[in-house]
């Protein structure tokens, strides 16, 4: 069987992959904890990430605080600085783009990128693009991403796997089937334990197993999205790019957690309605609204409960929902139980056009109170998020949202430039930070 062919690259794709991102960049911005084993969740009381010092100490990804300082006693725990996160993404993206505009912003901390066709641009091999690329980005953010090489997105993503961290591989479509023989199937980027599990029953051990099997057996054991994979293994493009910037969602969700737990019922409730608040924001940036909402309450023992809400018209502003929760919100919260997290989800999103008419005056409410927030938007543009909230969130606004040793705030938030306020910062670093 000769599955692939003999051309090494057809399509030359990049994937981009930051190494512990998150705990990378707390040590980027202070060179002093490079070498030392890095925490970051504080605020959260678990581990969000960490860097590969605290992974061989035994930290994990969810360990709670109690457990980190029994493992690494000498763990370096902060809370986590997403806007700092940000910054480096995007820095990741403009580099990448140096070298070609065909860059798919996968996540915060990976990206896809195109180089087919840019070898006679830059005269050398695309195995020396992905060199530069990579040379650029270590030394620039001062810190370390596996890079893989090939010619479709699921075989780079085996490829930037291949060797973590600080890994660069190349997949010649021509010898891909070697990397393959050795790539347990559940280890591929989309195949997750319940369809590894049928694919064991069918002796489809290695990724090689499953693109040695014919078209046919494909087709009559698996679904649509295992039959792209299966596809992409054996070197056909499917999964093409996404080159615009991330701003379509089906989805928007805002979850936060708070210490200590709380049974207090306005207090809970007020979290949510930030969370409902923060949520609808973002939508209004997009310019989406949701016809279908979920909101969920987080228990101190990680249990959850929650609601789902239909609504008659699209909305984008939190009244109206927080009126929706606030009708149902006591068939979810239980009295005397204590709570550490609330959270939203604004689900069926679509673009937000302007209403017909109706007989009852609806479409006209919805016009004035979209004109009010549009000028609540531009007011937060200027002078922060939240600068006008509702009173159904002031308690959440107005208190910390961690007590004790969580409550500590992220170095960037403490050092503000001059014109900054706490809920405005300019998108450029601290002192110290890689540029």
């Amino acid at each position: 069987m000769q599955p692939f062919s003999l051309r090494s690259y057809p399509r030359a794709i990049l994937h981009i992959d930051g190494d512990s991102f998150f705990a990378s960049c707390e040590v980027a911005k202070n060179p002093s904890l490079r070498g030392k084993p890095v925490v970051t969740g504080k605020e959260r009381g678990i581990a969000s990430a960490m860097t590969y010092e605290a992974k061989a100490r035994g930290v994990t990804r969810g360990m709670r605080l109690s457990e980190i300082k029994k493992v690494c006693p000498d763990a370096i725990i902060l809370p986590s600085d997403y806007e700092t996160y940000s910054m480096y993404s995007r820095r990741m993206y403009s580099i990448v783009r140096r070298y070609t505009p065909d860059v798919d912003e996968y996540s915060i901390d990976e990206c896809f990128a195109d180089l087919t066709g840019l070898r006679r641009s830059f005269r050398m091999s695309y195995e020396k693009i992905a060199e530069k690329i990579k040379h650029d980005l270590d030394t620039e953010l001062g810190m370390t991403f596996s890079i893989g090489l090939a010619s479709t997105k699921v075989l780079a993503k085996v490829a930037s796997k291949w060797k973590k961290p600080n890994g660069l591989t190349f997949i010649p479509l021509n010898i891909a089937h070697q990397y393959l023989a050795e790539l347990p199937i559940e280890k591929v980027w989309g195949i997750g334990p319940q369809t590894s599990a049928l694919l064991h029953k069918y002796k489809v051990k290695t990724a090689y197993d499953f693109v040695s099997k014919d078209n046919a057996w494909v087709i009559q054991y698996l679904s649509k999205p295992y039959i792209e994979i299966w596809q992409e293994l054996r070197g056909q493009v499917v999964f093409e790019l996404n080159l615009e910037t991330k701003h379509d969602y089906q989805s928007i969700s805002k979850t936060k957690t708070f210490t200590p737990p709380s049974a207090d019922r306005s207090f809970v409730f007020s979290q949510l309605s930030k969370n409902i608040e923060n949520a609808c924001i973002k939508a209004r940036r997009h310019n989406l609204v949701t016809k279908e909402i979920f909101f969920f309450l987080k228990t101190q023992d990680f249990s959850y409960t929650g609601f789902d809400i239909k609504l008659s018209h699209g909305v984008s502003v939190p009244q109206e929902i927080i009126k929706a929760v606030g009708d149902v919100f006591d068939t979810v919260y239980k009295v005397n139980t204590l709570y550490r997290a609330s959270g939203i989800v604004l689900g069926k999103l679509e673009e937000n056009i302007t209403v017909q008419q109706d007989l009852f005056g609806t479409s006209v409410s919805i016009e004035n109170t979209k004109v009010i927030y549009d000028f609540l938007d531009k007011l937060s543009k200027k002078f922060g998020k939240h600068v006008v909230f509702l009173g159904s969130s002031f308690t959440a606004m107005t208190t910390k949202t961690h007590a004790g040793e969580r409550s500590d705030n992220t170095e960037r938030s403490k050092d503000l430039f001059r014109g900054e306020t706490k809920r405005k910062h300019l998108g450029i670093p601290m002192l110290g930070e890689a540029m």
